[in-house]
């Protein structure tokens, strides 16, 4: 969720520069500057900004006082990683075996009919992104889908539309 002590830029979506650069320098000193916790750094900066945008990536690696090569790198290996801009809300619906069997693809869809979006998109004012993912490796919840880092299972389109209702206000 947005932290409201945040400096946002004039279309109070996205953080200033400066503030970005303040960002990674607090989550690098939680850290003690040390090199090994370059994944916890990155988990951490994406939490707070959403997104690792090149300039994150760069000004942690200044910081780190490792190759920007390097930075990026572990920020590509690792599909939890986003380098493109993420909604505020994350909408992640699971296509495993079990999800699917159980009604996973009519879930998928009926959220991206909700939202407006695609799996794989954000939408333009950065409020969603909806994913799709192949499993979260909770089958007995199927069908799963994960809002905001919360788990909801045995999904139906009803519980969705209750669940996005809390996201989007009511619909008309």
């Amino acid at each position: 969720m947005a932290q409201k002590s945040r400096k946002t830029g004039p279309s109070g979506k996205a953080p200033l520069a400066d503030d970005v650069d303040a960002v990674v320098r607090g989550v690098v000193e939680k850290y003690g500057g040390e090199k090994r916790a370059i994944i916890q750094i990155l988990q951490d900066l994406q939490e707070r900004l959403r997104w690792l945008a090149p300039e994150t990536l760069e000004a942690a690696a200044k910081k780190l006082d490792v190759p920007p090569a390097h930075v990026y790198s572990v920020a590509t290996f690792y599909k939890s990683f986003s380098l493109e801009p993420r909604g505020r809300h994350l909408c992640t619906v699971c296509m495993g075996t079990a999800c699917h069997v159980r009604g996973g693809t009519a879930i998928l869809e009926h959220f991206e009919r909700k939202l407006g979006v695609r799996a794989g998109e954000t939408s333009p004012n950065r409020e969603y992104t909806l994913e799709r993912v192949n499993c979260l490796g909770a089958c007995a919840l199927a069908p799963l889908a994960v809002v905001d880092g919360r788990y909801h299972g045995q999904m139906t389109e009803t519980k969705a539309n209750q669940l996005l209702e809390i996201l989007t206000g009511p619909s008309e």
